[in-house]
């Protein structure tokens, strides 16, 4: 299998992995199932749609191949077939998002660097590639984006895409060395979640309240 087939595979496995967590968030919110799969697709998709825009790989491969579609479909099927022990887990969306946020930060950064794209193009679309789905979700949903919170999470795809990227410029591209970013990105992702990690919030003096004018 040569090295575009492999990362095609990651990306179909993110695709699938983030449509779980779309699923998930929308049938929290008590969407129909055309609304379900919308927004599944759209996790799933669209940073990878944003992604291939940016670098030149039109069309889009989560347009133009119907895996991408056929793989969200099946992941709405079975994550409403198992909800009843989904809505168990802990915090299933953030677990599933973490996986598809290891796995779409370094098939992105691979597929830009394929695409002939320097260190820093391929670092930015693997990080766009991991967080741009969840940023629309979390906008379709009513919710504040987790990039915009202090939360580490563009940050451990960021991460998990220069390890991707310093991999090839470093000419190991063995079996391993996606799985390794991947992981990196995900343990980073999931101890920040456990530990409760943070990224420095800078906060000033408050203002005082204005004064009311004088008659």
């Amino acid at each position: 299998m040569n090295a575009h087939a492999v990362y095609t595979v990651l990306d179909l496995i993110g695709t699938f992995v983030f449509a779980i967590s779309g699923a998930v968030a929308a049938r929290q919110r008590r969407l129909d199932l055309f609304g379900i799969v919308s927004v599944a697709f759209m996790v799933a998709c669209g940073g990878g749609i944003v992604r291939d825009v940016c670098i030149g790989a039109v069309p889009p491969a989560g347009l133009s191949n119907w895996r991408y579609l056929g793989v969200t479909v099946l992941a709405v099927l079975i994550t409403l077939a198992a909800y009843p022990k989904v809505r168990h887990m802990h915090q299933p969306v953030l677990f599933f998002d973490a996986l598809g946020l290891g796995v779409f930060a370094v098939a992105g950064a691979q597929k830009s660097l394929l695409y002939g794209h320097n260190t820093e193009v391929a670092i930015i679309m693997g990080m766009v590639s991991a967080v741009g789905g969840g940023v629309m979700r979390d906008i379709v949903l009513s919710r504040v984006p987790a990039i915009l919170q202090h939360e580490i999470y563009a940050s451990a795809a960021l991460l998990g895409a220069a390890v991707q990227v310093g991999f090839y410029q470093a000419g190991w591209l063995a079996w391993w060395t996606p799985w390794a970013a991947m992981l990196i990105c995900l343990v980073i992702r999931l101890a920040s979640l456990y530990y409760g990690w943070q990224l420095p919030v800078f906060t000033g003096r408050r203002a005082p309240p204005p004064r009311p004018d004088r008659q």
